[in-house]
């Protein structure tokens, strides 16, 4: 197996601002041009975090900046891996949340889970009421499955009510996009909640793409909507 090549290079921590201004060279030959990440301190609490490509230079720009004074200590991460970079400040912006900074980090291609979760406790909540009330027998959890297959074919319940629908979520009239193995497919969310895709309705995500698939599939991620002209998942909205 092959050995792990370490992601940190080298690191300052919690050096005093005035030692940077004093032996700025000393510093820059430790640091050279390496890439990294850098956290800006007023005494013990944390102000600011960043990355730069070039961190002796975006350090020297924060002395220079018209809020140096809110901070006195710095430490400097150099980091060995380019690949991660951004995403490794962003972890760091949405555990900390410094004072300084303006922007929570963006974690574009990762997946909230929040929604999932939820739904998953709810429907744990709804066996553990069902347990206690002593209507969970085996006859009913048979029937309630078999009524969630057969609103699974069409999208919805008997009675034309939407099974876990975007009512109330996304407005009528929005679109949805999904890839599924290559191929782009595009849908219509009703005014009542159901989703409308190959002239039929569906009243959930998942049975619309279960329409596609055609296995059990959790549409809340299968499913996008465009906001602000960026691609999101379904599964955004239930945060």
């Amino acid at each position: 197996m092959a050995k792990a090549i370490p992601l940190v290079d080298g690191y300052l921590e919690r050096i005093s601002a005035k030692a940077f201004q004093k032996y700025y060279h000393e510093i820059a030959e430790l640091v050279r041009t390496q890439h990294g990440v850098y956290a800006l301190y007023k005494n013990d609490r944390l102000y600011y975090v960043g990355l730069a490509s070039n961190l002796r230079r975006r350090i020297k720009q924060h002395l220079r900046s018209p809020l140096a004074s809110r901070w006195n200590r710095f430490s400097l991460y150099l980091v060995r891996k380019v690949d991660h970079i951004k995403e490794i400040e962003s972890l760091l912006l949405r555990i900390a949340d410094p004072a300084g900074n303006r922007q929570c980090g963006r974690l574009r291609k990762a997946t909230n889970l929040r929604g999932e979760l939820r739904h998953k406790m709810e429907e744990r909540q709804r066996t553990e009421l069902d347990e206690i009330m002593g209507r969970a027998t085996e006859s009913r959890r048979k029937e309630r499955r078999k009524t969630r297959r057969a609103g699974g074919r069409n999208g919805a319940r008997p009675g034309g009510r939407a099974v876990g629908s975007l009512k109330g979520i996304l407005g009528g009239g929005k679109r949805l996009y999904a890839t599924f193995r290559g191929k782009k497919y595009k849908a219509v969310v009703r005014g009542s909640g159901f989703i409308k895709f190959d002239g039929k309705l569906f009243g959930s995500p998942s049975s619309a793409a279960r329409a596609i698939t055609n296995k059990a599939s959790n549409g809340w991620r299968f499913w996008h909507f465009r906001e602000g002209g960026e691609l999101k998942r379904l599964s955004e909205l239930r945060r």
